[in-house]
């Protein structure tokens, strides 16, 4: 058997608005090249129909979510083929980022390098009380994504970054949350059941509404002039207030 025969993302059968995807590839969920396009290839395929699921992400196993870049593999490597694995990794972070349906991660072990930088990219991070996370990178002649590195400094400031991208030290899910890295720590037998429920909840949410949002948050608006604020704000009001759900929503709050 193959190592790309063993990368597998695990696709479930949607249940109350929920897809789990699964990162199976024994024995840490490394990221291959296959393991990578494959992931991308589910969540374009998820996000390509009109009625999207919300999705959790996890990893098969307690031990790892994902150990981040395979090293076995790279080493072979020379600078142009890390070159097009980083391509490729660049588009899966783009496809995490512009997933339009809540996308839910469950951190159940550790959470290496990319793996972190894959949940950075989810709007909301479950994590197992024994998850450990990590950016080994520094100490192993890698680097991550730039947008990946970006992502990290939004959201644990510059000083938190410099301490987890080059010192290289893991920390625990406790700390992973003072961080803002995970939003609840929760016992390893829960955690997908707590995770699929988050994801439940968002995902009864009007699709349109939760997407135009996602969409705001990703962008600098702050810093758009005036006018392009007001011409964004008008073509979402049109969009919502013609969306046959956003209108049951509002109907029912008004009920």
């Amino acid at each position: 058997m193959t190592t790309a025969s063993l990368s597998a993302v695990h696709v479930s059968d949607e249940a109350d608005g929920v897809v789990v995807l699964t990162l199976s590839r024994p024995p840490a969920n490394a990221l291959s090249n296959s393991l990578i396009h494959r992931l991308t290839a589910a969540l374009e395929d998820l996000a390509s129909g009109p009625d999207a699921p919300a999705v959790v992400l996890t990893g098969a196993g307690d031990r790892f979510f994902c150990a981040g870049g395979d090293l076995k593999e790279a080493v072979g490597y020379d600078a142009e083929s890390m070159v097009e694995r980083m391509t490729s990794f660049h588009a899966l972070l783009c496809a995490l980022e512009k997933f339009p349906r809540p996308l839910v991660c469950a951190v159940n072990g550790w959470c290496v390098g990319g793996g972190i930088e894959m949940a950075l990219f989810a709007d909301a991070v479950y994590a197992s009380s024994q998850a450990r996370f990590v950016f080994p990178e520094v100490d192993h002649g890698m680097l991550p994504a730039v947008k990946g590195i970006a992502r990290v400094r939004a959201v644990v400031g510059d000083r938190g970054a410099r301490r987890l991208l080059l010192g290289g030290a893991s920390v625990d899910a406790s700390a992973a949350k003072a961080l803002g890295i995970v939003d609840e720590v929760v016992a390893p037998g829960e955690l997908l059941e707590v995770a699929s429920a988050q994801a439940r909840a968002a995902a009864a949410k009007p699709p349109a509404v939760f997407a135009a949002l996602k969409l705001a948050l990703l962008q600098e608006t702050a810093a758009w002039p005036d006018e392009k604020q007001l011409q964004v704000t008008a073509a979402d009001a049109r969009t919502i207030f013609n969306d046959p759900a956003a209108r049951a929503a509002r109907e029912a709050w008004n009920g």
